[in-house]
C-alpha cells in the first residue's frame, strides 16, 4: 500500500446496499471509538442520499471529545482494519482521515473531527437538505458528474466543481432555519 489513490471518480446509480454497508461499519467504528466519541457515527456524502448518483465510497463522520485522543483512536481503528490516510489540511484542521480497506482502493472513508468543529454539522445539514429536496439532489448529481467525466482522477477539479453548489445549498439551509454549527 503506497497511499496513492487509484480508485477513479466514477458516478454510479444509488445502491440500497450502501445503507447496509454503512451500518455494518458504523457499529464496528462506534464500538472501538466509544471511549472518546462525542456523538454518533454519521453516514454522510452522496451514498447517504437515496436516489443520488455517487462514487461507490461510503463516507462517514464522527467527532471525538478531544483532539488529544487521536492517537488512541488511530490505534483502535487499525485494530479493526481501518487505515490512517491523511488528506491535505488534516493536521491544520485537527482532523483525521481513515479508509477501508486501503488508501488506493477504498470502499469506506471515515472523517474524524474534534467536537466543536463546524464541518460535521455542515456535512449533515447538506445531506439532510438533499434528502428532503430531490430537485437539488438531481442537480448536485449532474454538477458532480461533469468534472468526473472530464477526468476521473482529477480530485482537485472534482472538489472545486462541486464547491459552489454545496456552499449555495448550505446558505439556503441556514436562511431557512437549519441549525447553525456551534462556534469552535
Amino acid at each position: 500500500m503506497d497511499g496513492v489513490r487509484r480508485d477513479p471518480i466514477r458516478m454510479v446509480t444509488h445502491r440500497a446496499q450502501w445503507a447496509v454497508d454503512f451500518e455494518r461499519e458504523r457499529a464496528r467504528v462506534a464500538a472501538v471509538l466509544a471511549p472518546w466519541s462525542a456523538g454518533p457515527v454519521e453516514h454522510i456524502g452522496s451514498t447517504a442520499v437515496p436516489g443520488l448518483v455517487a462514487k461507490p465510497i461510503i463516507d462517514m463522520a464522527v467527532c471525538l471529545t478531544d483532539h488529544r485522543h487521536g492517537a488512541s483512536a488511530r490505534t483502535a481503528l487499525a485494530g479493526i482494519g481501518w487505515v490512517h490516510a491523511p488528506e491535505p489540511g488534516d493536521a491544520d484542521r485537527r482532523k483525521w482521515s481513515f479508509c477501508l480497506p486501503d488508501p488506493g482502493w477504498r470502499t469506506h472513508h471515515l472523517h474524524v473531527y474534534e467536537i466543536g468543529d463546524p464541518i460535521p454539522r455542515s456535512l449533515t445539514t447538506f445531506r439532510d437538505h438533499l434528502r428532503g429536496h430531490p430537485e437539488d439532489a438531481a442537480e448536485y448529481g449532474r454538477i458532480k458528474t461533469m468534472p468526473a467525466e472530464a477526468d476521473e482522477h482529477d480530485r482537485p477539479r472534482y472538489r472545486a466543481g462541486k464547491a459552489p453548489f454545496i456552499e449555495a445549498v448550505l446558505r439556503r439551509a441556514r436562511n431557512a432555519g437549519a441549525p447553525r454549527a456551534p462556534d469552535p
